[in-house]
């Protein structure tokens, strides 16, 4: 599948996670969940030192949100990442989006493995949803 397709059945998704959302505005992990929003897609902050991010309540983890996820966004140091997608496909999520520095090929090989949609060493989120800094 080519990777306009593979971000195509990634945003088809109703409600995805961004894991590594942060309180900081200038940092990526918060920059991803105001795109989300910026594009009226339901989204839900991970972050386990945080009780609530852009607005909206964090969880510390996926497993500890309530409800399903088409798709998972992660910001995190690779070894972070490799956590998060064994808990991502644990929980039944098959749309896994690594965004650039995330990356880790354990994660990539485990995720297409469990037959995951997998984006990884390509485009950001950012420029896909077309992102823009809020006034």
């Amino acid at each position: 599948m080519s990777t306009q397709s593979q971000i195509q059945t990634f945003l088809a998704g109703k409600r995805f996670a961004v894991v590594g959302a942060s309180t900081d505005r200038s940092k990526y992990g918060n920059k991803v969940l105001r795109c989300y929003k910026q594009n009226n897609l339901e989204v839900v902050p991970i972050n386990p030192t945080a009780a609530e991010v852009e607005g909206l309540p964090a969880y510390p983890d996926l497993a500890a949100a309530p409800g399903k996820f088409d798709g998972v966004s992660i910001i995190t140091p690779p070894p972070v990442t490799e956590r998060v997608v064994n808990d991502a496909l644990h929980i039944g999520i098959k749309n896994i989006w690594m965004q650039p520095g995330a990356e880790s090929d354990s994660a990539i090989e485990a995720a297409e493995a469990a037959g995951a949609n997998v984006i990884a060493h390509g485009p950001c989120i950012l420029v896909s949803l077309r992102y823009h800094e809020d006034d």
